[in-house]
This record gives structure tokens, C-alpha cells and sequence, in this order.
């Protein structure tokens, strides 16, 4: 038997991989299913061609694969460029967040910086409205203060400027310049304020107490009681208040009881007191009763009024401050003495009971003789009455000197002097009036005169003073104008040459100060006259006067001839006028001040207002008194002519060596006077 044919190696290989393969795999019968389909005919032809078979087979499958999957395809390339394009989107919106985050840093920390100057403004803002609080006042405080009714807001506001004023000081304790400087810039605002304030509440209160005396037993408002206790802070106020309630209540009182002496009360009842002037200890006893039951009531007002935070008794003034200073305790005490001291001061007459007393002294002691007890009884009651008439005076006079007024916008006289006038007329009526016995004489009235009116003076003076004072610092007071008669004879020249050393500023402050003085010493004087028991008094007066108008001319030539220019040229026409012609000295037309350019431009200007269409010269409009008035305006022109002559002899003078004298001084001295109307 022949030897097998061996196999090559590869087709062993296949071989045994046909051979080993399992026929019973799912993945091999699906297969063959599969072939079934479209294998139909099992020939060598088919055989051969199996493969490409297979490959058309699956080569269909994916044609129809891809074209079931085209619009599939079509929709992911669609989905595949939104995709790219929201990629490009979400690119730029990651560059801009990237640019935004490079641009928003700097805003952030911006907005950082700016909150926190937001909360340090803030603050700042919440410390200026804590201080304007406490510093400022607010519109309607100062409407309130200025221009409102005074009601409960004025008081507020007024208590808020004292808090004010005194947060200011605690400013003024720091050592900070700025601070320091803040702190008496709203010192100066409050006190304008405060000022104007108490000045404000002064006046309304003077206006309510002069109602006061239209009443017999006015009722006091709670407002009024408020406002004098606020004119506490202001003692010169809370005087002028107290005075002006006093003398309301003087007069109310005073007509009060001149209708219980004389009418009694309403319907006849009670009685007149006079009904029983025949029986003496009844007639006193019912006067000091009246006295006593009025005493009561006006103490009562008073109290209500100068001291509403006092308890009301009916103990001596001294127990009604127990809770209070002892110093407070003595200033209100005097204040509500004085005012209850001038209330009564009306019911008593010392002058008129002094003169009634002399005049018995001496008809009884003509009777009786001197040395009786009567008598003695009498003359040691007329000493008294008089020593108490006086002592009123001395009294008045003093509380003027202590308070002297401030001078008027009009330069008037004080209602003080006319005051004053109107009781010292009443006084002279009184004296002419008075019994005279046979065997004595009408005492010296002088006495009286000086004792009334030389305080007033006094007291005009000192307005006066501190009038001109305003602005100008003085190293004294002047001193009560000299009546010599000696000082009227000097020479205006002589006084031009004084007033070349004194300030322009003080003479300008001087001019209204001699003007007041001048219309009050007018005042005085021309209801005196005609009185012969005032006539030296009269004389005196008249010379005070016609000194203040000398002086006040000699004040304005001064003025006039600086604003010419030739007040400092004038001593050098006097000398040249009184030195010896035998002596030669250098021209005043050499001298710098005297060449002739400068003195043509101060007489130019000293023609303009003498011949000038307005009212260049002084002409005392503010004078009140007509007479005096034309009285200054004709010494001033005829001082104005003296001085120019003067400057035009010595323009004249050929050694003054002026060339051409006529055309320097184009106006001789007689056309001066007549344009002046001497």
C-alpha cells in the first residue's frame, strides 16, 4: 500500500481549522442562515464566487445603510456647525469675561474705595448735623429771634444761643488754631444774635409793663414772666424794664390815690379820706391804711413780675431768698426795693410839705416864739422834709449817672433829661405858689436847680463822651465843658492851630457828641425861661451852649480846611503875618508845602465849596433848636472868611514871593463874606 501524499503546511493549517471549527456556534448558524438567504444555488460557479458574493452582499447592506442614514447624517452636520458656531459664542463669551474680568477689577476696587468714602462721608455728614445742632441755629430760630411774635420758639431759640455760646467755649479750651478760630467766629455770630435778641425782648417787655399801667390790679402773663426772667442775664435791660414798670405803677398808684383822698370808691363807697381831714388820727390812720392795703398789692405785682421763682409771704424781702445766693439775694432785693421805692415814691411830696412846714415855722414863731416846742417841733420837721426832698434828688441822680442813655440817630435829648425838666418845672410852680410869712423870705432856690438838672448834665455828658468814644481810642475822658467866657474870646486861627495836632477821626466822632450836648442843654434852657428863680441858672446854660458851639465851629473849620488841604498850610500864613518884616526869611513860596502849584490846587478846592450848587457846608440839620442852629452856621462862616483872609494877605505878601498873587487868589476877602452872607 502506497505511502499517504503529505500535505503542504498551510493547507494543513486551514484544514485543521475547518475541521476543529464547531458547526453548532450561534454566531456560525446565524451566519449560515444568513447565507441561505440570498445563496441559492450551491454549483462551483457559486462556490467560487462566494466571496465576492459575500463582499456585493455586505457592500449592499451598506449602500442602504448609508442611504437610510443620509438625512440622519445631514441632521448631525447641522447639529455639528450649531455646535461650532454656539463653541465660537461660548469662545467670545469666555473673551469677553476674560476682558470684562481685566476692566472690572479696577470698578471693584473703585467701587471699594468709593464705599468706603461713603461710610467716612457719612459719619462726616452725621458729625456736621451734630454740629450745626449744637453750633448753628436753624431758620426758624432765627425768624424766631427776629421777626416772629415773641412766643415760647423765641425763648427756645434764645436758650439755644446760650448753649451755643457755651459749646464755643469748650472750642476756644483746644489747642487747635482752626478750632479756636471756629470757636470766636461763633462766639461774635451768637452774641449778634443775643444782642439783638435781648434788645428785642427789652422792648416788648417796656411795651407790656407801659399796659400794666392802664390797670389797677393787672393780670400777669406767664410770657411776661418768662421775658423778665430772661432780662435777668442783661442787669442794664432788667433796670430799664424795672424802671419802666415803676414809673406805670408810679402814676396808676398815684392817681389811685388821689381818687381815695378825694372821690373814695366806686359809688361813694368807701368814703373819701378827706371827709375826715377834720379829725387827724383818723385821716392819717385812714391814708396808711390805704398805703398798707396798696403796699400789699403792688408787693405782690412786683414779686410776680421781678421774682416769680420767689415764694409768696408776707415776710421781710430778705426771707422771700433763702434757696437762693446770697449775692442773687442782694441784687434782687435792691431791684425790687427800688421798684416798690419808685412806685410809692408818688404819694409823698417832700418839697411841697418842706415849704408848707417853713412857712408855719415862720408864722408860729412869730406867734409863739422860736425857741417853743411847737416851734421846734416844726422847724425839726421842715429840716426833715427838706433833708428827704433832697436825698430824693441826690438818689435820682445817681441812678442817671449810673446808667447813662445811648445817644438817639436824631442826636435828641434822652427822655430822661425831659423827664427831669418836667418835674423840676412842676417844682418851680410849687415854690412860686408857696405862703410867705411876714417875717421871712422865700428860701434860695439855686440849691434845688443844681440838685436836679447838674446830674442830668452830667449825664448827657457821659452819652456824649462815650459817643464820640465809638471807634476812637482815648487815653482820658473829657471833662465837663469850662463856662469861662475866656475860652469863647480865642481866635479861630489859634484853635485851627490846636486842632492841627488832634486826630480827623476824633474830630468826626466829636461833631454829633457837641451837637447832642448842644439840643440837650436847649432842652434844659428854654423851658427855664421866663422862671426868675432860674435866671443865673439860665445864664449858665446859655454860656455852656455858646461854648459847645464854638468849639463844634471851630471842629468844623478844622475839618473843612483838611479836606481843602490847607489846614497844615494855615500856621505858616500866621507866622508870616506876625514876623518882624526887618528880618529876612526865605519865601513861603520856596517851602515845599507853600510852593504855588500846591497851594492852587487847595484853594481850588476850597472855592469849590464855597461857591459850589450843593450843600458842601455843614449846615447842623441835626441842631435842634433854629436859633442855635443859624447861631453855628454864621460863626462858621464867619470863621471860614477869617481864615481865608488870612491866606490872602499872605498870598499877597510880595516877601511870600508869590508870582502873580491876583490869579492864585482870584476872590478877595469881602466876596468871600458876601458868598458866606456875613
Amino acid at each position: 500500500m502506497g505511502t499517504a501524499t503529505a500535505l503542504a503546511p498551510g493547507l494543513s493549517r486551514k484544514l485543521k481549522k475547518v475541521l476543529e471549527t464547531r458547526t453548532d456556534t450561534p454566531d456560525l448558524l446565524a451566519s449560515l442562515n444568513t447565507l441561505s438567504s440570498f445563496y441559492s444555488e450551491n454549483t462551483p460557479h457559486s462556490r467560487r464566487n462566494l466571496r465576492s458574493t459575500i463582499e456585493k452582499r455586505g457592500l449592499s447592506i451598506n449602500e442602504e445603510f448609508l442611504a437610510a442614514s443620509a438625512s440622519a447624517q445631514q441632521a448631525l452636520d447641522q447639529v455639528e456647525e450649531e455646535v461650532n458656531a454656539l463653541a465660537d459664542c461660548c469662545d467670545k463669551i469666555a473673551k469677553a469675561l476674560n476682558n470684562c474680568n481685566a476692566t472690572t477689577g479696577d470698578i471693584i476696587s473703585t467701587t471699594e474705595r468709593l464705599k468706603q468714602e461713603l461710610e467716612n462721608t457719612t459719619q462726616r455728614q452725621e458729625i456736621a448735623s451734630f454740629f450745626l445742632r449744637d453750633y448753628q441755629l436753624s431758620n426758624d430760630e432765627i425768624n424766631a429771634l427776629r421777626e416772629e411774635d415773641l412766643s415760647e420758639d423765641f425763648f427756645k431759640a434764645l436758650a439755644h444761643v446760650h448753649e451755643i455760646h457755651a459749646n464755643c467755649k469748650l472750642l476756644l479750651r483746644t489747642h487747635h488754631q482752626s478750632s479756636q478760630r471756629a470757636g470766636l467766629e461763633l462766639m461774635d455770630m451768637m452774641a449778634v444774635y443775643q444782642e439783638g435778641a435781648y434788645e428785642r425782648l427789652c422792648r416788648w417787655v417796656q411795651a407790656e409793663c407801659r399796659r400794666l399801667g392802664d390797670f389797677d390790679n393787672p393780670e400777669v402773663s406767664e410770657l411776661l414772666r418768662t421775658a423778665i426772667g430772661c432780662l435777668k442775664a442783661r442787669p442794664v435791660l432788667f433796670k430799664y424794664c424795672a424802671e419802666e414798670l415803676a414809673n406805670m405803677r408810679h402814676n396808676a398808684l398815684f392817681r389811685r390815690f388821689i381818687s381815695a383822698l378825694t372821690r373814695g370808691g366806686p359809688g361813694g363807697l368807701p368814703r373819701p379820706i378827706e371827709v375826715h381831714a377834720h379829725d387827724p388820727l383818723r385821716y392819717v390812720g385812714d391814708m396808711l391804711g390805704w398805703l398798707h392795703q396798696a403796699l400789699a398789692s403792688e408787693r405782690e405785682l412786683v414779686f410776680a413780675l421781678l421774682d416769680p421763682d420767689s415764694v409768696a409771704d408776707t415776710g421781710p424781702i430778705a426771707q422771700r431768698f433763702s434757696k437762693i445766693s446770697e449775692k442773687d439775694v442782694g441784687k434782687t432785693e435792691s431791684d425790687l426795693t427800688f421798684a416798690l421805692d419808685r412806685i410809692f415814691e408818688g404819694v409823698c411830696r417832700p418839697f411841697k410839705l418842706s415849704i408848707t412846714l417853713e412857712f408855719y415855722c415862720h408864722t408860729m414863731s412869730d406867734l409863739l416864739g422860736r425857741e417853743t416846742a411847737l416851734c421846734n417841733t416844726l422847724w425839726a420837721l421842715k429840716d426833715a422834709a427838706q433833708k428827704t426832698f433832697f436825698d430824693i434828688l441826690k438818689t435820682r441822680g445817681e441812678k442817671l449817672l449810673r446808667y447813662p442813655p445811648l445817644v438817639a440817630a436824631d442826636l435828641s435829648p434822652p427822655p430822661a433829661l425831659r423827664e427831669g425838666v418836667s418835674v423840676l418845672l412842676e417844682i418851680i410852680e410849687t415854690n412860686d405858689s408857696m405862703m410867705v410869712s411876714l417875717s421871712g423870705k422865700k428860701p434860695a432856690f439855686e440849691p434845688v436847680i443844681s440838685a436836679l438838672l447838674d446830674p442830668i448834665i452830667q449825664m448827657c455828658e457821659q452819652a456824649a463822651e462815650a459817643h464820640k468814644s465809638k471807634g476812637v481810642i482815648q487815653s482820658s475822658r473829657r471833662s465837663r465843658v469850662s463856662s469861662d467866657p475866656a475860652q469863647q474870646r480865642r481866635s479861630s486861627i489859634d484853635a485851627i492851630l490846636d486842632n492841627n495836632r488832634s486826630s480827623p477821626s476824633f474830630q468826626i466822632r466829636e461833631t454829633p457828641s457837641r451837637i447832642f450836648l448842644i439840643n440837650c442843654l436847649s432842652a434844659i434852657r428854654q423851658p427855664l425861661l421866663g422862671h426868675d428863680v432860674a435866671s443865673e441858672y439860665v445864664k449858665k446854660l446859655g454860656t455852656m451852649i455858646e461854648n459847645q458851639i464854638h468849639g463844634l465851629v471851630e471842629k468844623e473849620v478844622d475839618t473843612i480846611l483838611r479836606r481843602c488841604g490847607l489846614s497844615n498850610k494855615m500856621p505858616h500864613f500866621y507866622e508870616s503875618l506876625k514876623t518882624d518884616k526887618s528880618i529876612s526869611n526865605p519865601p513861603l513860596a520856596e517851602t515845599d508845602d507853600m510852593s504855588t502849584a500846591a497851594l492852587s490846587e487847595c484853594l481850588k478846592a476850597f472855592f469849590g465849596l464855597i461857591l459850589g450848587s450843593e450843600n458842601s457846608l455843614p449846615e447842623f440839620e441835626q441842631m435842634q433848636a433854629p436859633s442855635l442852629r443859624s447861631e453855628a452856621c454864621l460863626q462858621l462862616a464867619k470863621s471860614l472868611a477869617e481864615a481865608y483872609e488870612i491866606i490872602y494877605k499872605g498870598i499877597m505878601d510880595p516877601n511870600n514871593g508869590y508870582p502873580d498873587p491876583r490869579s492864585l487868589a482870584r476872590h478877595p476877602p469881602d466876596q468871600i463874606r458876601t458868598i458866606l452872607g456875613i
